[in-house]
């Protein structure tokens, strides 16, 4: 853990003076490494996984052809992951003159972190929510819903980008977009064995085809995601958000509200192959029931307390 002190000057307009507050707030120490070895363990386990498959399918000739899909797909995913998860949720860019303040948070929080600026993006929901994306710092994007700039005030909103941006720099944001791409590469294997496995002439035979097949698959995705992704990833941006921003209380804030908004508006473009990308768990329901089984979201509740308790 390294100490960061931030200085926040607010104006006292019945003073006509600046108020400066100066917090030291423990800020976790990335683990670059870790990362890139989990995302290099990910890709080989999705090699490995579809030359099984297509030993299954095809034999050698199988295996090969699978082998060599695999090859591709990681490539795939490595160059253009983010921009998959980016259309995955209908999200758009945006120039500083259509969202001014947006653009002025996000460039004054990346001045402070050192960071390039990321490409910025709105997602036309109006569920409260958001995430980042991108292989690098360099190649990075944030995206936030509509409705997150509705329900939140500017000071909140700071809080959340900057929660995002710590993942652009704790380099996490690679593993989970990657993570996202095998999830969904996984679950459309699924799908497409319970297709075969319902095309069979006697309709009890594919229903305990179908059913195997996510006896197989089901695992194997909650355990690529919870090798790829940890629950002390979010605290790790939480606590190197708020040291950013200078702010636990906004982001603790902020979190409550999210948790709040995301139970009575839902977030329409949820799926599991994504929700971890996202500050706060976009499922509910069954989905949500599945996810919190691969605990890739820690308890709310968990996280505005540990946020709470970096004020002293």
């Amino acid at each position: 853990m390294t100490a960061v002190t931030v200085e926040r000057a607010r104006f006292d307009r019945r003073k006509g003076v600046f108020n400066v507050k100066v917090m030291s707030i423990a800020e976790p120490r990335p683990r670059f490494f870790s990362n890139y070895v989990r995302t290099g363990m990910l890709m080989a386990a999705l090699i490995a996984l579809l030359g099984l498959v297509g030993r299954a399918v095809g034999g050698m000739n199988g295996m090969a052809l699978f082998l060599g899909f695999g090859v591709v797909m990681n490539f795939v995913m490595y160059w253009f992951s983010d921009r998959i998860a980016l259309a995955a949720h209908r999200a758009q860019p945006v120039t500083p003159a259509e969202a001014p303040t947006l653009y002025a948070i996000v460039e004054r929080l990346t001045r402070r972190a050192g960071l390039p600026m990321p490409r910025v993006y709105v997602i036309p929901s109006a569920a409260a929510n958001a995430f980042a994306t991108g292989r690098n710092p360099a190649h990075a994007a944030v995206a936030v819903t509509d409705g997150i700039m509705q329900i939140l005030n500017e000071r909140e909103l700071e809080a959340v980008l900057g929660h995002e941006l710590s993942h652009v720099k704790n380099r996490d944001v690679l593993i989970a977009t990657i993570a996202a791409g095998v999830a969904g590469i996984i679950s459309g294997i699924g799908h497409l064995a319970i297709w075969f496995g319902g095309g069979s002439r006697d309709g009890d035979r594919g229903g305990g085809i179908a059913g195997l097949a996510w006896l197989i698959i089901a695992p194997i995705l909650a355990l690529l995601i919870q090798l790829a992704i940890s629950r002390s990833r979010e605290f790790g941006a939480d606590a190197s958000g708020a040291a950013l921003v200078g702010d636990p209380e906004a982001l603790a804030s902020a979190l409550a509200r999210l948790e709040q908004g995301q139970q009575r508006q839902p977030y329409e473009f949820a799926g599991p192959a994504t929700a971890h990308l996202f500050i706060v768990n976009p499922l509910r329901g069954r989905s949500a029931s599945i996810m919190n089984l691969l605990s890739t979201h820690p308890p709310i509740e968990e996280r505005i307390r540990r946020l709470q308790e970096m004020r002293t």
